[in-house]
């Protein structure tokens, strides 16, 4: 029993709310990204626009996407976390409302490059955030939680943007939605500082954040010396191959129950709901598995591919979903390819802060989130002239089911052990378990 007068250090755990506030800024990222697709089909109605035209709208996205990955994941490193998200928040926010002012395909072409290139900075810095504010044992476990926001967001836009849209009109979904950011922008800048500066946490949590080995940190990191490590490349291959599945769910699905089962605006809102409400599972499952084997004794390297081999054999049923004769069906075989999909995302999202030090997260999660970009883009346009010249589904959801198992043998290939990269006399990686 401690002396009268004295009383045990308060213990906090205000790591648990930065991970609240990336989830929250993630669950907004998506509500933004999600409303074109839902209202793809009545906007396709209203303004005419081709399958082809509107893998172009979506491929104009991912092109900004993919230049903004690569901008702000250097200025995150740079200019640091808060600044970096905050710009980032206040761009898509924009973006998302000026997609209310288009009326043709161009126009929502360009409103979507906009929206991009903002919501690139969403996870170079929550990545980056999760780096600084947890040790690694905590860290996909962090990553699944806020990366749980893009299945929340994602079920969040099917419930409420059809009812806007049938009240107030298709404009005011988007203006709704995109206005939602400015609230988060005020937590963030009330409540965000790096664990080093913040007075109000306690010794013993900032000691437990900073428990993993010290890093001594290279001086300067460029993006062509990034790209000399087979650790960034397995990175970049896996986010190229995987990533784009992911964007095909978000923009294709609507269309496909729309086409496959007749389903209407009024119509769409359970089975989306439901298949990201399956996915949320994966998202903090899949994070929480490989932290709670590496708790256990495992290695980070074995825990994290386990995991992800597991979740690329889950996705292979998905190939036969555009054959399901019940719409049902069809929702949970995509439902466990969302969910598995999301559980490989949090652990492959890790990588960065598994091989790299602090100062260069930033730029690595944006090099691997332009690759994924990339990928998509080839994907969208690919997707709108398959669907124009097949009418099916059926070639689309093959590649999605192949391409997890394929890019994971690619990345064992690359880095068979995880190890951290040694920058040549700054950066040593020491002991990795």
């Amino acid at each position: 029993m401690p002396p009268v007068g004295e009383s045990h250090p308060r213990v906090s755990h205000f790591r648990w709310t930065v991970c609240a506030l990336l989830f929250f800024a993630t669950t907004v990222n998506y509500i933004d990204r999600q409303v074109l697709g839902i209202l793809a089909p009545e906007l396709q109605r209203i303004i005419g626009w081709s399958e082809v035209e509107y893998g172009y709208i979506v491929t104009a996205f991912q092109t900004a996407y993919a230049i903004g990955l690569l901008i702000f994941g250097r200025l995150i490193d740079r200019f640091g976390t808060k600044l970096g998200y905050f710009a980032a928040i206040l761009i898509w926010s924009i973006a998302a409302m000026a997609h209310a002012a288009a009326r043709s395909a161009f126009g929502f072409g360009v409103a979507r490059f906009a929206l991009g290139f903002g919501e690139a900075g969403n996870f170079p810095s929550a990545i980056k955030a999760v780096a600084e504010w947890f040790p690694k044992k905590e860290r996909a476990l962090a990553t699944g939680i806020f990366n749980a926001g893009t299945n929340v967001g994602a079920v969040i836009a099917p419930a409420v943007v059809p009812w806007i849209t049938i009240v107030f009109g298709w404009p005011a979904a988007f203006l709704v939605t995109g206005g939602v950011g400015f609230l988060w922008v005020f937590f963030w800048l009330a409540l965000y500082d790096l664990p080093e500066k913040k007075k109000s946490l306690s010794p013993d949590e900032l000691s437990y954040i900073l428990s993993d080995q010290a890093e001594p940190e290279p001086q300067k990191i460029g993006w062509l010396s990034l790209l000399k490590y087979r650790q960034t490349w397995a990175i970049l291959i896996g986010k190229f191959m995987t990533d784009p599945i992911w964007w095909f769910y978000l923009y294709w699905l609507p269309k496909f129950l729309n086409a496959k089962f007749g389903l209407g605006l009024t119509k769409l809102g359970l089975p989306l709901v439901a298949i990201y409400v399956i996915a949320d599972i994966g998202s903090i499952g899949g994070g929480w598995l490989s932290s709670s084997l590496i708790k256990k004794g495992w290695s980070v390297n074995r825990s994290r591919k386990t995991v992800m081999l597991i979740c690329a054999l889950c996705i292979v049923p998905i190939m036969s979903a555009s054959r399901a004769s019940e719409v049902w069906v069809a929702v949970l075989l995509i439902g466990l390819a969302a969910s598995s999909h999301q559980a490989w995302s949090a652990n492959i999202f890790t990588y960065a802060s598994d091989m790299f030090p602090k100062k260069a997260v930033g730029s690595v999660t944006g090099l691997g989130g332009m690759a994924g970009a990339i990928g998509g883009m080839l994907f969208s346009a690919s997707a709108g002239y398959i669907l124009e010249w097949t009418g099916s589904y059926l070639i689309l959801f093959l590649i999605s089911g192949s391409a997890y198992l394929l890019a994971l043998g690619l990345i064992q290939i690359l880095v068979p052990r995880l190890e951290p990269v040694s920058f040549p006399g700054t950066f040593q990686g020491g002991r990795h378990p």
